[in-house]
Parts: C-alpha cells; sequence; structure tokens
C-alpha cells in the first residue's frame, strides 16, 4: 500500500536566518532519500509574494503564500527564525494564520527565534520550549507564561517542537524524522549529513552571555575588574569587604543590590570564564586549570563548570581547544 507523504511546511519571513530553512529542508530531503520513497513533501511559505531576503542577503524563492494559496493539511509546521526576530513583531496576517493553522497540525514548533513568532500567537502558553541562548531571557521576560529552558538543543512538549540557535533546527528535524521513521533511518541521515546523530551536552557550551560584567557603583566595578584579573587570589565576602573598607554584612547586601547578584556567585562566573579560557587554549589540564583560577581542585571545578557551562571541563576542551588554537 501507498504511504501518503507527510507535509513539512517551513514558514520563512523576511531576515530569515537562511540555515533555520535549509538546515531542516536537507534532513528531511535525505530521509526521503534514504527512506527511497517521498516520505516528506517539503513547502516553503511567506507571508508576502516574492523572493524572501534572508539575514545574509541570499534571496529564497517560496512555494505557498500564507492565506492566499494554503489549503492543503499539514503534517508539521515550522517557523524559522530571524536574527532580529525578538525586535520586529511578525506581520499580523502570519500571526493569525499561526494561531489558526498550528494547533490544526499534528506537530508544530520553531526553529531558533522563531518561537517570538509562535509565542506572540499565544500557541507557547503554558508550555515549555527553547530558543537560541542570546534571547532566551528576552523570550523568558516578553512572555511570562511560557517556560524557557536555556540550555536544551530541542525540547518536545506535546504536540510542540521548539529548537535552540540556527544548527539545532538539523537536531531537531532529526529527531522528527526518527519518530516517523524509525532509529536506523534517522541514524542513516545523520552519517550521510555528517552530524551527531544525538549532540553531546546542550548550547551553553557555545554560549558567551556568562561572561560576568562589572555593574553597580565606580567602587565596586573597580573591585570586578580587580577580580577578574586575579582570578586566583581569596574572594572571600570577608577578604572582599575589607578590600573595600566596609564590613562583611554591609558588603554582601550592597554587591546584591547594585550587582544583582551574590558575592559568590559573582567571583564563581569569574573563575568559570577564567577556565573557559585556559581550556580553549588547550596547553593545561583541568587540575592546573582549577589552581590557576582559584578552584579548591578539579572536582571543584567540575561541578561549578557542570552548573554553568553544561559539559564537563575535559568534555570542553575536547571540543574547543583545537578550534581556538
Amino acid at each position: 500500500m501507498k504511504v501518503k507523504a507527510k507535509t513539512v511546511v517551513i514558514v520563512a519571513l523576511p531576515g530569515v536566518q537562511l540555515l533555520d530553512v535549509a538546515g531542516p529542508l536537507d534532513v528531511f530531503a535525505e530521509a526521503n532519500s534514504q527512506a527511497g520513497r517521498p516520505a516528506y513533501r517539503l513547502i516553503v511559505a511567506a507571508g508576502l509574494p516574492g523572493p524572501i531576503r534572508s539575514s545574509s542577503g541570499v534571496q529564497l524563492m517560496p512555494d505557498r503564500i500564507i492565506d492566499r494559496d494554503f489549503n492543503e493539511t499539514i503534517d508539521t509546521l515550522l517557523v524559522a527564525g530571524c536574527p532580529n526576530a525578538a525586535e520586529v513583531p511578525a506581520d499580523g496576517i502570519v500571526i493569525e494564520w499561526l494561531r489558526r493553522r498550528a494547533p490544526a497540525a499534528r506537530r508544530f514548533g520553531s526553529v531558533c527565534s522563531g518561537a517570538f513568532y509562535l509565542a506572540a500567537a499565544g500557541l507557547l502558553d503554558g508550555r515549555r520550549v527553547t530558543t537560541h541562548w542570546a534571547v532566551a531571557d528576552v523570550l523568558a521576560e516578553k512572555f511570562p507564561s511560557v517556560t524557557v529552558d536555556h540550555d536544551a538543543i530541542h525540547v518536545a512538549d506535546g504536540r510542540l517542537r521548539t529548537a535552540a540557535g540556527v544548527t539545532a533546527g538539523l537536531d531537531l528535524a532529526l529527531s522528527l524524522v526518527e519518530e516517523d521513521l524509525g532509529r536506523e533511518l534517522a541514524m542513516r541521515v545523520a552519517s550521510q549529513l555528517v552530524m551527531f546523530f544525538k549532540r553531546p551536552g546542550g548550547q551553553m557550551q557555545f554560549s558567551r552571555k556568562g561572561e560576568a560584567v562589572p555593574a553597580g557603583r565606580s567602587a565596586l566595578q573597580e573591585l570586578q575588574r580587580w577580580i577578574a584579573a586575579n582570578p586566583a587570589l581569596d574572594h572571600s565576602v570577608v577578604s572582599l569587604a575589607r578590600r573595600m573598607g566596609l564590613s562583611a554584612r554591609h558588603f554582601a547586601r550592597l554587591f546584591r543590590s547594585e550587582v544583582g547578584i551574590t558575592p559568590a556567585t559573582w567571583v564563581e562566573e569569574v573563575r568559570v570564564n577564567a577556565a573557559r579560557h585556559l581550556l580553549e587554549l588547550g596547553h593545561d589540564a583541568p587540575k592546573q586549570v582549577a589552581t590557576q583560577c582559584g578552584f579548591a581542585d578539579a572536582d571543584t571545578l567540575r561541578r561549578a563548570f557542570a552548573r554553568h557551562i553544561g559539559v564537563t571541563p575535559a568534555e570542553y576542551r575536547k571540543r574547543f581547544a583545537r578550534a581556538a588554537r
């Protein structure tokens, strides 16, 4: 019996990140090839007629125009992201179309900052999602009813599927292929595209958002710059308060009030970031890095690194040291 192809629609709006569209499309197209049949029917949809100019300047020609010639049943509906999605609202017609059509699809979701368009349509309320690490806080702030996972590569919440930044769209599409066509075929797709079947670690290992930035009054900022320049020294609250000429209690209260986090948390962020830079150079073992960055031992470094970055120091160095050199 002939199996009907599943219709996959990717919504691409002006300024779209090209890989948010092309990455998933290539995964589904390769699945067709590996299956030896058209398992997926692929459609790029736009809000307006004519070419869609991507963020890189390359233009895409859509297959369908939203609300004009879109009548077919959608199996999987994905919204691609744009670098400026957090600041520029989508066309109201597109949002209304998403509000209508997404719940009717078997699955729907987003790649990268495409989550902002689904959120604007009210489709993420009460749901757990992910998006690019650089805009995760903005999404959570603008849509407080949405639970944002800052570290996940992709998240499934019922029929909703969301992916983190850019290349995570390939991971998401591969997971959908595995759901539909099985693990073995999905592994063949991953092999052909030279990509991880299951990517190790989360997206925070790629993030640079955790860099501790001096804040507060000038005396506090001067202290923070001194901590960053000397991560291996004693930076207990008592020691830092003494340097500021304040009591420990008053210093801790002042620091939290003006910087927004405790002195201990800020110091740990500084030390983790210093460790990242040393690990990227690739010269020192984690034990040596721990000593140079003010951690008591390699195990303390490992626990702090896992909290902030989501992987161990050894894993981080393995993945990023050569690129840094």
